[in-house]
C-alpha cells in the first residue's frame, strides 16, 4: 500500500513542478494551441497558449510508478507494464498529432484515418498480449478476459478475435471521447482525475478481496490488482498536479498528447479489472459527451439526405441538436461561464463515479 501512496505523491509533485517548467520551453517554441473557427468566440483569446503538456502527464505518472517499484524493492507486474504500454503508445499518437497542429498551424492535425490506424494499431498490440498464454501468472490468470465483464466475467467464453474487437471499441472509444472532452479549460483533467481516483479504490478491494488470498463465491480473479492501483494513483498525480496550471484561465493544454493517453489508459484499466461495463457508469461525463456528437452529425445527415425524416421529425434540412457539439461547447453557446460549465460537468463526473462506485460495493455485499 505503500507504494500506491509513493506513486501517487511523486507524481504530483513532478508534474506540479515540471508544468511550470514545459510552459516555458513550449511556450519560447512557439508550440501553442490552434483553436477551431467555428467554436465559441471567447476561445479565440486561447491561440498560441501552450499545448502538448501531456508530455508532462505521461512522463510524470511514469517517473512516479518506477520510483514507488523501486523504494519498495519490488518488480513491475505484466499487467502494470500493458497498461503502461497502451498509455505511452497512444500518448505518442496524440504528439504526433498535436506536433502536426502546430507545424502546419492546421487545428485538426493528423487526418482522422491516420489517427485511427495509430490508435488501432497500439490497441491489438495491447488486447493481443493482453490475452496471450505468455503472460498467465502462477494461479493461470491473465491481464485481460475473454469473457465481457460489469464488475465480474459473465456469459459464456468469447472467442479470441471478438474480445480483440471489444477491446479496440473500448480503447478507440475512450481515448476519442477524452479528446472530445478536453475542450474547456481544465474539464478532461479534473473528471480524469474523479475516474482514474475511483480505479484506485476498484483495484485495492480487489487486491484485498482476491480470490488467491480470499477465496470464496465474492472473491475477485484479476491478474496484478495492487501494481495496477499503483498506476492509476500515479496517473490521478500527475492530473493533480496539472490541473494545478491547466485550470481557468490555462496556462498550458493537455492536447491530444495527453487526451488519447488517459483515455486508453481508462479503457485499459476497464480491461484489466474486468469492469468492461462498468467504465460506462464510472466514466458517464465522458460516455454523454461522444453521444453528443454521435448525435449532431447523425441528426444534421440525415435531416439533409432524407426527406422521410425530415416529415417524421418535423425538421428543415441541416437541423442541429445542439447549437455546436460537442455538449459543453453547446452550453458555452447559451451563455454559461466556461467556468460554470467545468465545475457544473465535475459535479456530474463525481454523481457518475459515486454511483459506479456504490454498485461495485453493493454488488460484493449483495453476493457475500
Amino acid at each position: 500500500m505503500r507504494a500506491i501512496l509513493f506513486g501517487g505523491g511523486i507524481s504530483l509533485l513532478i508534474s506540479l513542478l515540471g508544468t511550470r517548467v514545459a510552459i516555458g520551453v513550449l511556450s519560447r517554441h512557439g508550440y501553442g494551441q490552434e483553436i477551431r473557427d467555428d467554436g465559441p468566440t471567447t476561445h479565440h483569446t486561447k491561440r498560441g497558449t501552450p499545448t502538448m503538456g501531456g508530455i508532462v502527464i505521461i512522463l510524470a505518472a511514469l517517473i512516479g510508478y518506477f520510483s514507488a517499484k523501486v523504494i519498495t524493492g519490488d518488480l513491475p507486474s505484466a499487467s502494470a507494464m500493458l497498461l503502461l504500454l497502451l498509455f505511452v503508445g497512444l500518448g505518442v499518437v496524440g504528439f504526433l498529432d498535436d506536433f502536426i497542429k502546430i507545424v502546419k498551424q492546421r487545428s485538426l492535425g493528423l487526418r482522422s484515418a491516420a489517427k485511427m490506424i495509430g490508435q488501432t494499431v497500439i490497441a491489438l498490440a495491447f488486447g493481443i498480449l493482453a490475452l496471450s498464454p505468455w503472460l498467465e501468472d502462477e494461479n493461470g490468470r491473465r491481464p485481460a478476459s475473454h469473457h465481457l465483464s460489469f464488475l465480474k466475467d459473465f456469459g459464456w467464453e468469447l472467442p479470441t478475435i471478438l474480445v480483440i474487437l471489444v477491446i479496440w471499441l473500448l480503447v478507440a472509444g475512450f481515448s476519442n471521447a477524452m479528446n472530445l472532452s478536453d475542450g474547456l479549460d481544465g474539464l478532461a483533467t479534473g473528471a480524469s482525475i474523479l475516474v482514474f481516483g475511483a480505479y484506485t479504490l476498484v483495484n485495492i478491494w480487489q487486491n484485498n478481496q482476491s480470490c488467491e488470498s480470499r477465496p470464496g463465491v465474492n472473491c475477485y480473479e484479476v491478474r496484478d490488482p495492487l501494481d495496477l492501483a499503483i498506476v492509476s494513483a500515479a496517473i490521478t498525480g500527475a492530473c493533480f498536479g496539472f490541473l494545478w496550471w491547466n485550470a481557468s484561465p490555462a496556462a498550458i493544454f493537455m492536447g491530444d498528447t495527453g487526451s488519447l493517453a488517459l483515455g486508453g489508459a481508462l479503457a485499459g484499466l476497464a480491461i484489466l479489472t474486468r469492469t468492461e461495463l462498468l467504465l460506462l457508469i464510472l466514466g458517464g461525463l465522458f460516455v454523454v459527451i461522444t453521444l453528443s456528437v454521435i448525435v449532431q452529425v447523425g441528426v444534421f445527415k440525415a435531416s439533409r439526405r432524407s426527406a422521410l425524416f425530415r416529415t417524421v421529425f418535423r425538421v428543415k434540412a441541416g437541423h442541429r441538436v445542439f447549437r455546436i457539439a460537442p455538449i459543453h461547447h453547446h452550453f458555452e453557446m447559451l451563455g454559461w461561464e466556461q467556468v460554470t460549465v467545468v465545475i457544473r460537468f465535475w459535479i456530474i463526473t463525481g454523481l457518475c463515479v459515486a454511483t459506479g462506485l456504490g454498485v461495485f460495493y453493493a454488488q460484493w455485499v449483495a453476493s457475500g
